[in-house]
């Protein structure tokens, strides 16, 4: 049986680490939104559909 997800039990660089990625991805997810928008390449595309799932996880706690 698989344990349940507690980030306490993570070391304390890892869980500010994970603060502070948790803190700056949506001015990233948004500043990308905007750039690929307005310039559109095959390599922003693939980036904001990065930084989204990683927002998506966080916003979720699945990280």
């Amino acid at each position: 049986m698989r344990k349940k997800y507690n980030p306490y039990m993570l070391p304390p660089w890892l869980r500010t680490f994970r603060g502070v990625c948790k803190q700056f991805i949506l001015p990233f997810t948004i500043f990308q939104a905007v750039r690929t928008v307005l310039l559109p390449t095959t390599f922003d595309v693939l980036l904001l559909a990065v930084f989204a799932i990683l927002a998506l996880a966080f916003y979720l706690e699945w990280i």
